[in-house]
């Protein structure tokens, strides 16, 4: 299958759930989708074996927009499908995608710990990169995290 016909076969399976769906390039594929439509979307690309989970990347979308983004990729041969999920940056949750994708949680578990989001019904909860007496509250990728030596 070529890589226009592979995002047309996304296409068609993300359009009922997602918010958008754009085109930023030839290979590639965006879906904007709602914490609530997140799980559907990865269950329909996961159940017609659209590709894998390259990975999961979290952004501060800064002070002007005032939200956070957590973007799922995913490749199969030459196209990427990218389903990004924008939250607000008080309070933000998404909800777990390892219960169809189990090595998820690690990607997961970083976009907690370094970005405060709440993933919802994550099975593992404990820290990954930082250390046990990082204090509670502080996201070191966050724009607004105050960290030691920012000042000097």
């Amino acid at each position: 299958m070529q890589t226009a016909e592979r995002l047309q076969q996304a296409r068609e399976l993300l359009e009922p759930r997602a918010l958008e769906l754009v085109e930023p390039s030839t290979d590639r594929l965006d879906a904007e989708m709602s914490p609530d439509s997140l799980t559907a979307g990865v269950q329909a690309l996961h159940d017609h074996r659209w590709g894998y989970l390259s990975t999961i990347t979290g952004l501060d979308l800064g002070p002007d927009d005032g939200r956070l983004e957590v973007l799922y990729h995913f490749c199969s041969g030459g196209a990427i499908v990218t389903l990004r999920v924008k939250l607000p940056h008080e309070d933000p949750k998404v909800p777990t995608i390892s219960k169809i994708i189990p090595s998820a949680v690690i990607f997961e578990q970083e976009i907690e710990e370094m970005l405060g989001i709440d993933v919802l019904d994550i099975p593992i909860k404990e820290r990954l990169f930082l250390p046990d007496d990082w204090p509670d509250g502080v996201y070191p990728l966050r724009k607004d995290a105050q960290l030691e030596g920012d000042n000097e």
